[in-house]
């Protein structure tokens, strides 16, 4: 005997694809009767349990959709939250790049300050040293000046041809150098 409704079917095709065709007719056959009202029988029989099978396999398939759509509507929900997550983060990063490049152009203009006030001070300084090393040598020339007037004023008073010493006394008392005498 068959176990299932489907072959039971499978058996009731074959009996009436295998029939002999009815005398006089083509779309008509001569079938077992018996055999054919058996096998209807038991198709009858196997439906209760085949429908509850199918009913079984329908609530788990709806259990299963429900799960999955369980499942899938959490996991949206998670990339939602990490997506929003991201965009926070990548705002933060914005944030930080911009706060970044406004401390290095704060950096960059402070730097042209200091190199500017540092050039400043730095021409300030040489122009004073400059002035100073100016008013130094002008005193060195007027002093060179005085000197060669000292010297030459001391040689006239003194005959040349009197001493042959390089230094002599001075007026007042001191001995005075003369550079031209050696």
């Amino acid at each position: 005997m068959a176990s299932g409704v489907e072959e039971l079917l499978d058996m009731l095709f074959e009996m009436i694809d295998e029939a002999k065709n009815a005398p006089l007719s083509s779309d008509k056959c001569v079938i077992e009767r018996d055999r054919a009202l058996d096998l209807i029988d038991d198709i009858r029989s196997q439906f209760p349990m085949e429908l509850t099978e199918a009913r079984k396999m329908m609530a788990r398939r709806a259990e299963m959709e429900a799960e999955s759509k369980r499942k899938a509507e959490s996991i949206v929900r998670s990339a939602e939250d990490r997506a929003k997550q991201m965009l926070a983060s990548d705002s933060i990063a914005l944030q930080a790049k911009q706060r970044a490049n406004d401390m290095m152009r704060q950096a960059e203009e402070r730097s042209r300050e200091l190199k500017r006030s540092a050039n400043e001070y730095c021409e300030d300084a040489l122009r004073r040293t400059e002035e100073a090393v100016a008013e130094a040598y002008d005193e060195i020339k007027q002093s060179r000046v005085r000197f060669r007037a000292a010297a030459a004023a001391t040689s006239a008073a003194k005959p040349a041809a009197a001493s042959g010493a390089a230094a002599g006394p001075a007026p007042g008392g001191r001995a005075m150098f003369d550079a031209e005498k050696g």
